[in-house]
This record gives C-alpha cells, structure tokens and sequence, in this order.
C-alpha cells in the first residue's frame, strides 16, 4: 500500500457540532473495510510526520560477530 500524494479535502464536507452531541465517526469507520482504514491511517501517518514512503527508508547496517 503506497500513497505518494495526499487527497484533495473537500471544504463543503465540513460542519459544526457541539462537542456534547454525540459523535458519528465510530460508525463512520466501522462502515468502512480494513483496508480503507488502514488506508486513512498511513495517509494521516504521513501528514502528522511529513515523510515521503518512497523516498523514506530505514538505514540498514551490519554487525560482524565471532561466535565462541
């Protein structure tokens, strides 16, 4: 799963609520399959640490040991 660009938000899909009402996102996400979530989860990974998944690696080293 790699995601390169980061979606287009739509500013008319916003509204105000109370934060005393109850909340519709639980069933917001349980409608959606897991892979959609994990989906939503990496794209919002990568905006909150602001990395690129195709450039971004971990650095690979090697130690030697002798056994005894």
């Amino acid at each position: 799963m790699t995601i390169t660009r980061f979606p287009k938000m739509d500013k008319t899909a916003f509204s105000t609520a109370s934060l005393f009402d109850p909340s519709d996102e639980k069933q917001y996400w349980l409608s959606k399959t897991p892979i959609e979530r994990l989906e939503a989860l990496e794209i919002m990974r990568q905006i909150i640490y602001g990395y690129d998944p195709t450039t971004t690696r971990l650095q690979r080293f090697f130690e030697v040991t002798q056994r005894t």
